[in-house]
């Protein structure tokens, strides 16, 4: 289990949540200021239109490995995964009709 954020997700969903997030754009941005209550907002908010985001973090490897650790507390969601400075986040619609991603493990 995600330890953050209370939603398990196996390999096999990382997986699939890291191919669905491919063609999609960048649609937060953490400079080198860090994690602030706008930056959570704006993660809170795209999660709840989209379900799955991506984040450019600034920093060196443990900043943004900590940072994105960070925003799945306080958002909170899953880390599907980190590619350098992109961090993909997964949250499950709480509104069944908005929700469009099924996990493999039919978790979500």
């Amino acid at each position: 289990m995600d330890s953050n954020s209370g939603i398990e997700l196996t390999g096999a969903d990382r997986r699939h949540l890291r191919g669905l997030a491919n063609p999609r754009k960048v649609v937060v941005q953490v400079g080198e200021s860090g994690i602030s209550a706008a930056v959570t907002a704006a993660v809170d908010a795209a999660l709840c239109d989209h379900e799955l985001i991506k984040v450019r973090i600034a920093g060196d490897r443990d900043e943004r490995r900590a940072a994105a650790e960070r925003i799945s507390r306080e958002t909170p969601c899953a880390l599907a995964g980190m590619i350098g400075g992109v961090a993909i986040f997964y949250r499950e619609s709480p509104d069944p009709e908005k929700r469009r991603i099924r996990l493999p493990s039919g978790a979500g």
